[in-house]
């Protein structure tokens, strides 16, 4: 890589210091900058697994201390763009992955994920994304034993069975950024998974246009009937990771999506 210095400091992130910069050849770059972590790696590969399929900013340069990416220019989000990015996002998922999970190290923000596969999508979305985080966010007994319960139901309730979809992982309207026409994904947590993941992850704090993006994504690729039903299923990891990561102002937030899987 060409030399790069940094022109602006934007702040920092579960750790990391967030930079831009420019390369010595001119081209505006993006760095997360921190201690020595697998997480840069772990963001690259996916990011370059993604950008097999879909836009994605390009990776420049990773090692244990950071992670340089190419600029991106953003623009305020539009109808088009918004479509667009729902047919981009289908496609997408459409890509498919070897299987539930990642040949990489996973990590959600700064905490990390076991990508080791599981035999079918209910299996690993209970041993391998809620359970471990139920684990960590220390609920009241109680609660934690309705998420159990939650997940004792994943096979009953998950819909029709699909073959893996390559998903970003971690999709609310932050990882979304406007340019070119369309969306441009950052800071993946990708990996093998159900494609109602992302969708549900989309809702969960709002996107501009949603429904615009859905409504492409469902012309491009038809979802299984009860997709809107089991928003709340797919919603259950990262409402966990949030009370991880935040606390007890999510726990709300959690246990009514909590009842209603346990209401399919």
């Amino acid at each position: 890589m060409s030399s790069m210095r940094f022109t602006d400091d934007l702040g920092s992130s579960h750790g990391w210091r967030l930079r831009r910069g420019v390369l010595d050849d001119g081209r505006e770059v993006f760095a997360k900058v921190g201690a020595a972590s697998e997480m840069f790696a772990s963001e690259a590969a996916g990011l370059r697994w993604l950008g097999e399929a879909a836009a994605v900013p390009e990776v420049i340069e990773v090692g244990p201390d950071r992670l340089v990416l190419s600029w991106v220019r953003e623009e305020r989000p539009s109808p088009a763009a918004a479509e667009r990015f729902g047919r981009s996002l289908a496609g997408l998922h459409r890509a498919g992955a070897p299987g539930f999970g990642a040949p990489w190290p996973g990590f959600i923000a700064e905490l990390p994920m076991d990508n080791a596969p599981c035999d079918g999508w209910p299996a690993f979305y209970g041993e391998r994304r809620v359970l471990p985080f139920l684990r960590l966010a220390r609920l009241p007994a109680a609660d934690a034993a309705l998420v159990e319960r939650a997940v004792e139901r994943f096979p009953e309730v998950a819909g029709p069975a699909e073959p893996p979809a390559r998903i970003h992982g971690d999709l609310w309207s932050g990882n979304v950024l406007w340019s070119g026409g369309g969306g441009v994904l950052i800071d993946p947590a990708a990996h093998g998974g159900h494609r109602e993941t992302d969708l549900a992850m989309l809702e969960l704090f709002g996107l501009p246009y949603l429904d615009r993006v859905l409504g492409a994504y469902r012309e491009e690729w038809p979802l299984a009937e009860g997709w809107r039903e089991r928003v709340p299923l797919h919603q259950l990891h990262p409402l966990l990771v949030h009370v991880v990561l935040y606390g007890e102002g999510y726990r709300g937030s959690l246990m009514r999506a909590v009842r209603r899987v346990l209401a399919l």
